[in-house]
């Protein structure tokens, strides 16, 4: 399998600073004299060229790969926010003290949870499994399900997230 174009370009490009390295390195060890200085110079540039090339060939590459998932930072926030609304309606309905929310608070939670979720910038596969996930707290019977579900809601969440 041959390496993509961008791949190419860049190793024939390290080739050429290293090999340029080099000679600029033993026209140094020259000027400063003896072979062993030429040697040594002329080692030092071409090993510090190819080097430097080596560390910066992700970054290098990086900028030709086209990006898959389109950056939406809107569609991301209104989504982690969805998902924080709906953890907070989760936490008030599955509380860990008796009688640790009042019936009003657990009533605005859900009221904030059902606006966020159905939010017109929501992306589809979130807002689906954010009605899931709303689905199984509303029941308010299986705390394990509805921790499935919630999940499954911060795993949609994470995979619609763009590149970085």
């Amino acid at each position: 399998m041959t390496p993509p174009l961008a791949a190419r370009v860049h190793l024939l490009i390290t080739l050429v600073l290293v090999t340029w390295a080099t000679i600029g390195g033993a026209c140094f060890g020259l000027l400063l004299g003896g072979r062993i200085t030429v040697a040594a110079a002329a080692a030092a540039a071409g090993l510090g060229a190819g080097i430097g090339s080596f560390l910066a060939r992700r970054r290098v590459l990086a900028l030709f790969q086209p990006e898959t998932v389109p950056v939406d930072g809107y569609a991301e926030g209104v989504a982690d926010a969805v998902l924080v609304s709906i953890a907070r309606y989760q936490a008030a309905v599955f509380p860990l003290v008796p009688d640790g929310v009042s019936e009003e608070e657990r009533d605005a939670r859900r009221t904030v949870a059902y606006r966020a979720a159905a939010h017109d910038g929501l992306p589809l596969a979130v807002r689906v499994s954010a009605a899931e996930a709303l689905e199984a707290v509303d029941q308010g019977l299986d705390a394990d399900r509805a921790h499935a579900a919630m999940k499954a809601l911060s795993l949609t969440v994470h995979e619609h997230r763009g590149l970085r």
